[in-house]
């Protein structure tokens, strides 16, 4: 698969650092992804500083946003051409839940049955949120606070209501 190359303005959104990918590289993007629409799994680097990202459409134009992780200060350098290099990328980006989150849900069938409702964005940042915990004490305590979220007890990823 072919690296695409090429230099681009950062620019912001709201609050988020992004670049535009030109016309043609997309093209390519999408041939090699086998679509046009949704989100795109991508990686490459900015200024030789290697990523892994998704392509995402917004407000209809295709954007890069560019992260803290990809280039150090991102968001004070808006003006700043930078090197980008993109291709799709192929690798598994699925994110397994805890054991002791499964176990969880298999426990509680009123959170099972509310999680298994919840849309695949909505249950993919809570197993993220979940398998990124270090500590046995943190992934219990947030387990706990995910199936009290589940059940209407509590907030939880900074929401209300699942």
């Amino acid at each position: 698969m072919k690296v695409q190359k090429f230099k681009a303005r950062i620019e912001l959104i709201g609050i988020n650092p992004f670049v535009f990918v030109p016309e043609e590289i997309l093209m390519e993007i999408f041939r090699q992804s086998g679509k046009d629409k949704g989100h795109i799994p991508v990686c490459g680097s900015v200024n030789r500083r290697s990523y892994r990202q998704t392509l995402v459409r917004y407000r209809g134009h295709w954007r890069l946003y560019i992260n803290t992780t990809m280039l150090k200060d991102s968001p004070r350098r808006i003006g700043e051409i930078v090197a980008v290099t993109i291709q799709h990328d192929r690798k598994d980006r699925t994110v397994q839940p805890h054991p002791a989150f499964e176990k969880a849900l298999r426990e509680n069938k009123e959170a099972k049955k509310i999680f298994d409702g919840l849309p695949a964005s909505r249950k993919k940042e809570i197993v993220r949120y979940i398998s990124a915990l270090k500590t046995p004490e943190s992934v219990s305590r947030n387990i706990d606070r995910a199936i009290g979220f589940l059940t209407g007890g509590n907030r939880f990823v900074g929401r209300d209501t699942p």
